[in-house]
């Protein structure tokens, strides 16, 4: 998963929560992520569009310290 803003992406099924953590070292935790649209994430060409077009403004998120 080559990505120049993002360094890895977690899911957990069980509370639909996508992790995101960034190359910059910020984590931060979106809710409510289906998984079809985690699998059309890792399925995407670029994981940083596909970041801010279809989960950044649609999803809540909390910053993880």
């Amino acid at each position: 998963m080559p990505s120049s803003v993002i360094s890895r992406l977690i899911y957990d099924g069980d509370k639909e929560t996508l992790r995101v953590v960034y190359v910059s070292g910020m984590v931060y935790d979106y809710k409510k992520v289906p998984l079809e649209v985690y699998q059309s994430m890792m399925a995407a060409f670029s994981k940083g569009t596909f970041l801010n077009r279809y989960i950044k403004g649609n999803f809540e998120f909390e910053k993880v310290e």
